[in-house]
């Protein structure tokens, strides 16, 4: 509603009267003060990122590239041992970010279940091997 309305929530007016209909002026303008602030907002947006700076996410992504690859494949490409570690410090946050998803994603324990690049982690991919 913008930055210059009045609160007035502390009681409840179910007949409200004619002073709590209009807006009170507050800096002594028009009341048409208000258009200005309609679309107005008081931080601005943050850019869809399309780029990780988690270097695990790094990892793992290049190690997916443009393939559908298992959990143990993807922790014999990246030399790794721990499922737990694996999961917890490379898969679940590449699917939170939005880099990776699931084949299956119905079926999280589906027994043929992948594990792919998303649009975004493709673009990470390509990023990533550009600069290599």
């Amino acid at each position: 509603m913008g930055d210059k309305w009045d609160l007035r929530n502390r009681y409840l007016h179910i007949h409200a009267t004619d002073e709590w209909k209009v807006q009170q002026n507050l800096e002594g303008g028009t009341n048409n003060q208000q258009e200005e602030y309609k679309h107005g907002s008081s931080t601005g947006q943050v850019q869809d990122k399309l780029s990780t700076d988690n270097a695990n996410i790094k990892r793992l992504i290049i190690v997916i590239g443009n393939q559908e690859l298992s959990v143990k494949s993807m922790m014999n490409a990246l030399e790794l041992k721990g499922r737990d570690n694996f999961q917890k410090l490379y898969l679940k946050p590449a699917i939170s970010e939005g880099y990776v998803r699931l084949l299956y994603p119905n079926s999280p324990r589906h027994p043929r279940q992948k594990y792919l690049l998303t649009v975004r982690g493709l673009a990470v991919y390509d990023e990533c091997v550009k600069s290599m």
